[in-house]
């Protein structure tokens, strides 16, 4: 069997623009539909919390897809699977973009999530099948500016949409550009070596989409319900229990769905739990960062996006640089120099406040993209490449799992800590400012008769009208610090992950042939 790279003269380049073309448009997709939902509710006449299972409906249907990506690709080519994958989320734009109603766009966004979330674990198979490990990183620096670039342009391209064309277009765009990436898959990608007999493990499928269902759904509710209730409580508990179950499972069947003897591999394990922790960091910053410009400082989504994109182009940039660096000298300097000035910027957002410029902002976001785009992609290239060939596929649906349930997880951990720092910081402001507190009175008489004189209502309702206004300033300033606190929770998760970038040693395989040429003397494809 020949690989793409002999097909093409040694190049992998046009195979590597195909993938990365498919895992772009899944990501920028779902990054880009946040802004919409305002627009969905009232065209939908639903409120808040049913327009959000518009994003859960997604986010769970791709998490349930990506264990059995593994067991897809070895059955039936990584090529066939990947083009299904891309034919699913093409359908199911096609689906978004006819929705009339709430319900009939999340059963069309559980289509999209089931090819979205098949799409990224496949590429990435895709990538390590037709590029020599001597050029894996540059490679993978490439790719990955797919998964980093896409959720900062997202909001931009999502806001100029609802802003000046029709909401749909934010779905029906993705058609030319699927249709696109499987006409080119299918002429340039090679089919891949397909591994006959395996037996599909039902209950390992069933155990896992349970048990990750039953997560990615307690933490996306969780805040919204409250940690402590029944129904958040159950769904943990039956996670729990399910994953258990999984895991023996897998660890006691000949074909394992997801095989988590993988986990013995230390260098591996070692850059999943820090490409995890990184992760969150980054998902830190795509919520915290819009909401303060949005909530406090009164931008759009647009207005949001343009004040980001250079950190996008920022990350563009540098993962392709920080692949072609780890190609030469390996993970660990690139990983901790990227690490340490992503918790330093990550770090220096805890002075935002009401005096913050948007310049100060796109810095210091600048700043944290410059060590997001240095750390990242070595940190989870130097695990993947340890990894033997026949794996490849398990791996790359094990790593994909993990970053899900570790961004939900970031979400809801920041979330939790956001909204309880705030509640705190609001209780001592706000009895800072009360009518009953030594040190306001003075103010709130002052500012009480400034408006009882311009509106002539009396002194008492000019009174509680000061207040009132007080204690709103209060709670804006109260989400303010909690937002301040929130991002030093965040690096501190970034500055847990250096002690793993140390473990990585160079990250390098002494055999640097293109693993999907490598063959035997008698022509078969062995382990590189």
């Amino acid at each position: 069997m020949k690989s793409n790279s002999e097909n093409n003269n040694g190049s992998f380049w046009l195979p590597l623009f195909v993938v990365v073309l498919g895992a772009f448009a899944a990501i920028l997709n779902n990054s880009s539909v946040n802004v919409a939902l305002p627009k969905m509710m009232a065209i939908f006449g639903v409120p808040a919390d049913e327009i959000q299972w518009v994003l859960t409906a997604y986010m769970l249907s791709s998490g349930v897809v990506i264990p059995v990506t593994g067991y897809l690709g070895d059955t039936y080519g990584t090529k066939r699977a990947y083009l299904a994958s891309l034919s699913v989320f093409t359908a199911g734009s096609v689906l978004c973009g006819l929705a009339w109603n709430n319900n009939s766009m999340i059963a069309a966004r559980i289509v999209q999530g089931i090819g979205g979330g098949a799409i990224m674990p496949l590429s990435m198979v895709i990538v390590y099948k037709i590029v020599p490990r001597n050029m894996i990183g540059t490679a993978l620096g490439f790719w990955g500016m797919a998964a980093v670039t896409a959720p900062a342009i997202g909001p931009t391209l999502g806001g100029y949409i609802v802003e000046h064309l029709d909401w749909r277009f934010l779905f029906t765009v993705n058609i030319p550009v699927g249709i696109l990436g499987i006409l080119l898959g299918s002429m340039i990608l090679n089919d891949t070596e397909v591994k006959r007999g395996q037996k599909f493990d039902i209950w390992g499928f069933v155990t896992s989409a349970l048990g990750c269902f039953t997560l990615l759904l307690a933490l996306s509710q969780g805040q919204k319900e409250g940690w402590d209730s029944y129904y958040i409580v159950t769904l943990l508990t039956a996670s729990f229990f399910l994953l258990a179950l999984f895991v023996l499972i897998e660890l006691n069947i000949p074909e394992p769905m997801l095989d988590l003897r993988i986990f013995k591999n230390f260098i591996f394990s070692v850059s999943v739990f820090g490409g995890s922790l990184i992760t969150i960091g980054l998902f830190g910053g795509v919520f915290l960062i819009p909401l303060f410009t949005q909530n406090l400082m009164g931008r759009s989504a647009m207005e949001t996006g343009l004040m980001l994109m250079p950190a996008a182009l920022v990350t563009a940039v540098m993962m392709p640089i920080s692949g072609a660096l780890f190609d030469r000298i390996g993970a660990r300097l690139i990983t901790l120099a990227g690490l340490a000035v992503l918790a330093l910027g990550t770090w220096e957002f805890r002075n935002l406040s009401c005096d913050s410029t948007t310049a100060y902002i796109t810095v210091v976001a600048a700043v944290r993209s410059l060590g997001m785009g240095l750390a990242m992609m070595p940190m989870t290239t130097a695990g993947m490449v340890t990894i033997p060939q026949q794996n490849v596929s398990r791996a790359s649906a094990l790593n994909n799992v993990c970053r899900q349930v570790a961004a939900s997880f970031g979400v809801a951990i920041l979330t939790a800590v956001m909204q309880s720092r705030q509640a705190l910081h609001f209780a001592h402001l706000r009895e800072s400012v009360s009518a009953g507190s030594p040190l306001a009175p003075l103010m709130v008489k002052q500012l009480g008769g400034m408006l009882a004189a311009a509106a002539a209502t009396g002194p008492g309702s000019g009174q509680e009208t000061a207040l009132a206004l007080i204690n709103g300033i209060a709670a804006k300033q109260s989400l303010i610090m909690a937002i301040d606190d929130t991002f030093v929770v965040a690096a501190i998760f970034v500055a847990a992950a250096i002690p793993a970038s140390l473990l990585l040693g160079r990250g390098k395989r002494k055999d640097q042939s293109p693993p999907a040429m490598k063959q035997s003397r008698g022509g078969n494809l062995t382990d590189p």
